[in-house]
């Protein structure tokens, strides 16, 4: 028993690394996916996809999804994470695609750093985690990183719309991932099911009633796939992590996503980077060179 708990941290960054790795191929694949889709609606059936998912891996598992020390069920003091983690997981995807939509995938997918600044903050300021001087300072840099990507290079101190709104994203996603946190002691497929499906129904429900259009029923099936896989299992992992680590310290593991997210870009959408780009990408390496040697427990 005690080999097992000297080992759990170890096994909780694993859990951390493997939620960046399956969340990096979002950003890339969601643009593609916005050829056949409309932001709304595609916000919807990656969120649906992850939560169908995560509730037939339930199904199947039986009784033994239920065992351990994890409750089954929300308690009343639960309730209103679940209900603030539902509705952030509606806004922020909507964001995100809508900034893609005006915004490289490679540059979004580096501005997804800003949610570890976004998580760090919350965690102080409304969850009362520590935040260590090293983390501080990973904060200062990603953050100044950030700023630089959200200034469209074609123009003269020109911001980006698209960037701003995946900016906005990130904010949402710092804050969802605190009140995730509240969760974590819970079953994360469960966690993943409640999430995805609440999020997804209510984001499709919206784009109905906007006027958004489906397409093709075989985009849509494709979303749900790439939501379960680069969503659903992703979560999963982050929030099994976060059980260990606590929110500002998986977020800090989670640092890797951005970068592996821009490689995903230029292979998959043959993007090409600007000079912005490249010093934005040494401010945000330097911060998660920060982030993922802060060894500080977290309270």
């Amino acid at each position: 028993m005690e080999r097992r708990s000297k080992g759990e941290p170890e096994k909780a960054a694993l859990f951390a690394l493997a939620a960046a790795v399956l969340y990096a191929c979002s950003v890339p694949l969601s643009k593609r996916l916005l050829l056949s889709l409309p932001p709304v609606l595609l916000a919807g059936f990656l969120y649906l996809g992850a939560g169908v998912g995560a509730g037939a891996l339930l199904l199947f598992r039986g009784k033994r999804a239920q065992a351990g020390v994890c409750p089954a069920a929300f308690s009343r003091q639960e309730k209103p994470y679940v209900v603030a983690m539902v509705l952030l997981d509606v806004l922020a995807p909507i964001l995100l695609l809508f900034g893609l939509k005006n915004a490289s995938a490679a540059s979004a997918s580096l501005l997804n750093n800003f949610e570890i600044v976004a998580t760090a903050l919350f965690a102080l300021l409304l969850f009362r985690e520590s935040v260590s001087p090293r983390l501080w300072v990973a904060v200062g840099l990603i953050t100044l990183g950030s700023c630089l990507l959200t200034f469209d290079a074609d123009g003269v101190f020109a911001f980006s719309g698209g960037a701003v709104l995946v900016l906005l994203a990130t904010v949402c996603w710092g804050l969802e991932n605190n009140c995730t946190r509240k969760l974590s002691q819970n079953n994360p497929i469960l966690i993943v099911a409640v999430k995805g499906i609440g999020s997804g129904v209510f984001s499709l429900v919206i784009g109905f009633l906007v006027g958004e259009k489906l397409g093709g029923i075989e985009a849509a099936l494709l979303a749900m796939v790439v939501g379960f896989v680069t969503y659903g299992l992703s979560i999963a992992c982050y929030i099994r992590a976060q059980r260990t680590l606590g929110a500002a310290k998986t977020s800090a593991y989670y640092a890797a996503s951005p970068f592996i997210g821009a490689a995903f870009s230029f292979l998959l959408l043959g993007e090409r980077p600007n000079g912005l780009f490249f010093a934005a990408l040494l401010l945000l390496l330097a911060g998660a060179f920060f982030t993922s040697s802060d060894h500080t427990k977290l309270a």
